[in-house]
C-alpha cells in the first residue's frame, strides 16, 4: 500500500497526523508546501492526500485542481479553519473526499483518512479487475464457436454482421472485433440506430454543414468521419430508415458519402460492423430492408447464442456478476447456495446476459444473508416456476476463455443500501447434539418476531423492515459489545462486519457501552 500523504505548513499538525496514522500502522510521508506536493506527485502517487488550504505559495484548493486533473480517483482531504468554510465548499465542488475543520479531534481525523483509505483501496481493487477481466467470458461448446470466429477475423478487416438476441452481447463482440484487429490503435465510435430519431439519424452518420437545416450553427462531423482508419459499430441495424439504407448502401460500395447540406464528397476508411436482434432476411422479403444493403452487411456473419443454450455457463456469470457488483458497492459478495444455482441455471432468462446482470445487481442490494437461497430471489422468477432437482453442469473452474459481460447497471440503484441488508433470520434446524430446547427456544423468538411484525402491518406501521431491523441489529451489537467487555474491535470480528462498520452502527443505533481496545 502506498503512503499517506499530509501536506501543511504547520509542523505541528504534521507531527501529530504522523504520530497518529504510524499507531495504526499506516505509513506516511510529509511536505511543508504546496509546491513540494507537487513535484513528488511527477515520481509517486499516493494512497489517500491530506492538505491544508492555506499554505505559502499553491495553496491547497491549487494543489487539489493539479492532483485532479492527473489522479481524479485520488481521495484528497482538505484542512481548513471554522472561519474559511467557504473554501471547503470549494474543495468540495473540486472534488475533494471530506474536510477536516480546526480545532479537528485527532480520533476523528485517523477516522476520515481510515474511509478514504478504504475508498482509495476499492477503487484500486475496481480498476484492477477491470483491467484484468477479460471482455468476454463463457466456457460453452457455443461460446467457442465464437471466440474461434473472431481470433479468425483477427487480422482481418472485412465487414461483419453480428446477430442474436437481445442482451447476449453483441456490442461487446464488435468491441473484441475491434481490439484484436489491425485497427485496435483507431477510434471505435458505437451508434445505435433504434435510438436516434430519424430526422436527426442522417446527420449524426454523416454529419451535416454549417446552415444545412435549422438550428446547423456550426458544421459537425458525423460518425463516420469520428471512426476515420478505426471501426463503426451500428447497432441494431434493422431499424433504420429505408431511405437511408441506400447512403449507407453507397459508402459501404465505394468508400464515399457527403454531409448533410454539403457538395463535396468525403473518403471514408472505417470498418463497418453491424448488429441486429431482427431476422433480416424476413425484414427483406417484407420490404422493410433493402436487399442490396443485406449482402453488404451479411460478408462474415456471426451469430450469439442465447442463454439457454448455453446454460452451463450461468454459474460462472453469475458468480462474477455477483463479485462486481459488490466491488462497485463496496460490500462483500453474496454467495449462491448450491439449489439456488441449480434453479437460476433452470430458468430461460428471455433477457440474457443483461437480465442475469440485473439479477445480480438485486441480489446484491436487496437478498438477506450472505448465502442466496431460491427463496431470496424475486418473487416473479419464484412465483409459479415448478423447480426441477435435476442438476445442470455448473462450472467452478475459471474459464479459459470469455462469454459477455455487460457493463454494470444502476437499474436497482433506488433500493435501499446492501448495509441494510441484515442475515436471515434463522429458520428451525435440526438439533445439535440432541439439544431439543435450543430449537424450541430459537422457534420461539421467531415466532414472537413474526407475532410483532404482524402487529405492526396491521397497524399500517410504515417502513416495517427498517424498524425491525434495527432493533435486530441493536440487539446483535449490544450482545456482542457485552460478551467482548464493551471491546467494539473484538465485537466486530466475532459478528464478522468491519471496524468502521460497527463504529458507524454504534452512533446511528444509540448504543452505549462500547470502548476501544
Amino acid at each position: 500500500m502506498k503512503p499517506i500523504w499530509i501536506v501543511d505548513d504547520d509542523e505541528s499538525i504534521r507531527w501529530v497526523l504522523e504520530k497518529a496514522l504510524a499507531r495504526e500502522n499506516l505509513a506516511t510521508k510529509s511536505f511543508s508546501n504546496a509546491r513540494e506536493a507537487l513535484d513528488a506527485l511527477q515520481t509517486s502517487v499516493p494512497q489517500v492526500l491530506v492538505s491544508d488550504i492555506r499554505m505559502p505559495g499553491e495553496s491547497g484548493l491549487e494543489l487539489l485542481q493539479a492532483v485532479k486533473a492527473k489522479h481524479p480517483g485520488l481521495p484528497v482531504i482538505v484542512i481548513t479553519a471554522f472561519s474559511d468554510l467557504d473554501s471547503a465548499v470549494a474543495a468540495f465542488q473540486g472534488g475533494a473526499f471530506e474536510y477536516l475543520a480546526k480545532p479537528f479531534d485527532i480520533d476523528k481525523a485517523v477516522e476520515l483518512i481510515r474511509r478514504a483509505l478504504e475508498e482509495s483501496l476499492r477503487e484500486s481493487g475496481v480498476e484492477q479487475a477491470a483491467a484484468e477481466t477479460p471482455e468476454i467470458l463463457g466456457q460453452a461448446p457455443a461460446m467457442q464457436d465464437v471466440f474461434r470466429a473472431i481470433g479468425r477475423l483477427s487480422q482481418s478487416n472485412v465487414t461483419v454482421l453480428i446477430t442474436g438476441e437481445s442482451g447476449t452481447g453483441k456490442e461487446l463482440v464488435a468491441r473484441a472485433l475491434h481490439k484484436h484487429s489491425p485497427r485496435a490503435t483507431q477510434p471505435y465510435i458505437a451508434l445505435n440506430t433504434a435510438a436516434i430519431p430519424k430526422d436527426l439519424l442522417e446527420s449524426e452518420l454523416f454529419g451535416h454543414e454549417r446552415g444545412a437545416f435549422t438550428g446547423a450553427q456550426a458544421t459537425r462531423r458525423g460518425r463516420f468521419e469520428q471512426a476515420e482508419n478505426g471501426t463503426l459499430f451500428l447497432d441494431e441495424i434493422g431499424d433504420m430508415p429505408f431511405d437511408l439504407q441506400t447512403r449507407l448502401l453507397r459508402v459501404l460500395s465505394d468508400g464515399h458519402f457527403y454531409r448533410v447540406g454539403g457538395h463535396q464528397p468525403l473518403k471514408a476508411n472505417v470498418r463497418v460492423i453491424a448488429a441486429t436482434h431482427q431476422n433480416l432476411e424476413q425484414r427483406v422479403k417484407e420490404g422493410l430492408f433493402r436487399e442490396d444493403l443485406y449482402h453488404r452487411l451479411n460478408v462474415i456473419r456471426l451469430r450469439l447464442p442465447s442463454l439457454r443454450e448455453r446454460r452451463e455457463d450461468i454459474p460462472l456469470l453469475t458468480r462474477h456478476f455477483l463479485a462486481q457488483s459488490a466491488k462497485q458497492l463496496g460490500v462483500e459478495a453474496k454467495r449462491m447456495s448450491d439449489s439456488a444455482m441449480h434453479f437460476l441455471a433452470s430458468l430461460d432468462l428471455p433477457g440474457n446476459v443483461r437480465q442475469l446482470e440485473n439479477l445480480c445487481n438485486w441480489i446484491t442490494v436487496m437478498a438477506p444473508g450472505q448465502t442466496v437461497e431460491v427463496k431470496d430471489m424475486p418473487h416473479d422468477l419464484t412465483h409459479g416456476q415448478e423447480f426441477s432437482t435435476t442438476p445442470v453442469a455448473l462450472s467452478s473452474a475459471p474459464a479459459a476463455m470469455p462469454m459477455p459481460m455487460m457493463s454494470a447497471t444502476a437499474e436497482n440503484s433506488s433500493a435501499s443500501s446492501p448495509e441494510s441488508n441484515f442475515p436471515a433470520f434463522p429458520q428451525s434446524a435440526p438439533p445439535v447434539n440432541g439439544h431439543a430446547n435450543a430449537v424450541a427456544d430459537k422457534a420461539g423468538w421467531i415466532a414472537l418476531l413474526e407475532s410483532e411484525a404482524a402487529h405492526m402491518l396491521a397497524a399500517g406501521q410504515p417502513e416495517v423492515m427498517d424498524a425491525l431491523g434495527r432493533q435486530f441489529e441493536s440487539a446483535l451489537i449490544k450482545t456482542a459489545l457485552k460478551h467482548t467487555h464493551g471491546r467494539k474491535n473484538d465485537a466486530a470480528i466475532r459478528l464478522g462486519i468491519g471496524r468502521n462498520t460497527i463504529t458507524r452502527k454504534i452512533h446511528e443505533l444509540g448504543i452505549d457501552g462500547a470502548k476501544e481496545e
